[in-house]
């Protein structure tokens, strides 16, 4: 091949090699926010479930965990129902239609049920009740004071783009009420409680107004399989997403490092284990990190560094985040 051929040859060689490139995507300048320090104070007995925005930096409500016992799902197709975890709580259904007939707890020790700490709404105690009439017996756990609060029976009657109808009473029949629960679109459950007469009450914030609940929940461990009641931090299931990193530390995170990583909708992501107990006290882990994703689309970064406060109470959760 003469000279010229051959530079002309190495020339269109390596315009085709440039033009096959895998090009790295680049990306866009992003100025992170301060890192902010700060706490909430669930209380010695983890009463509080505590709703908070890190888009604000600021608590945006409060409630006890005994205000309520279930939430119907608030969109206008929504018909889900969960259980309020935080007390303990289990479901049964015991497949018979005569709200009448069923008077006891027969049953309900081998064929009770829970929610998945995930919040996985395909996989409720409660499940797919529509056109089924069937009683439920709903164990509404314990209040703060660990006092049991006893049982009801209940039959989810209908669900429509605007409410859900229930009809409830104790096991021995008295008390029974059909009471309508209104959906609120702005929100991602609309919550009742059993006690007494009932009534709709309000627990979590509008749904784009929060990123993170601290609460008591239940998890499951397994082999053998023991629900248990744990505290830690729940993130919000509207649009948001978060995922564990344990390789970086806290201060290496950086925006960039959001593309790598496959964020995922449990709402326990985050969940408890970034302590540990040793019998007598909590030991918080900083290495444990966590990147969140909120409804807004905008990144932070995470980790806890205490679980007491300055006067060494538990139940005072104490994190570092940014926004990247």
């Amino acid at each position: 091949m003469n000279p010229t051929r051959l530079l002309l040859y190495c020339l269109y060689s390596a315009i085709l090699l440039n033009a096959c490139a895998v090009k790295e995507i680049p990306v866009p300048a992003h100025d992170a926010g301060a890192v902010i320090t700060t706490s909430v104070d669930m209380s010695t007995t983890y009463k509080w479930q505590i709703y908070y925005s890190l888009q604000n930096n600021a608590v945006v409500n409060t409630v006890l965990k005994s205000t309520w016992d279930l939430g119907f799902e608030s969109g206008d197709d929504g018909y889900r129902i969960i259980l309020n975890t935080s007390k303990f709580m289990y479901a049964y259904n015991t497949h018979h239609t005569d709200f009448t007939a069923v008077t006891d707890t027969a049953g309900f020790a081998n064929g009770k049920t829970w929610d998945q700490p995930s919040g996985n709404l395909d996989s409720t105690a409660v499940g797919n009740w529509q056109s089924t009439g069937n009683v439920y017996i709903i164990d509404r756990g314990y209040d703060e004071n660990a006092a049991a609060l006893g049982y009801r029976k209940i039959i989810f009657q209908s669900v429509s783009s605007t409410e859900y109808v229930v009809r409830y009473a104790k096991l021995n029949g008295t008390g029974e009420i059909t009471f309508h629960v209104t959906k609120d679109n702005n929100c991602n459950f609309s919550f009742l409680s059993l006690t007494g007469s009932g009534s709709q009450v309000t627990v979590e914030p509008p749904k784009d107004q929060w990123d993170l609940c601290f609460s008591q929940y239940m998890h499951i461990f397994y082999n053998p399989t023991m629900p248990y009641l744990v505290t830690g931090c729940l993130q919000n299931r509207y649009n948001t997403t978060a995922v564990k990193e344990t390789d970086q530390s806290f201060s290496t995170l950086v925006y960039s490092d959001t593309y790598h990583y496959a964020f995922v909708p449990a709402i326990n992501t985050i969940g408890y284990d970034w302590k540990t107990f040793s019998g007598t006290t909590y030991s918080t882990d900083p290495t444990k990190c966590y990147l969140i994703k909120n409804s807004l689309g905008h990144f932070f970064k995470l980790h806890f560094i205490d679980f007491y406060n300055s006067s060494g109470d538990k139940g005072n959760p104490k994190w570092e985040y940014q926004a990247l």
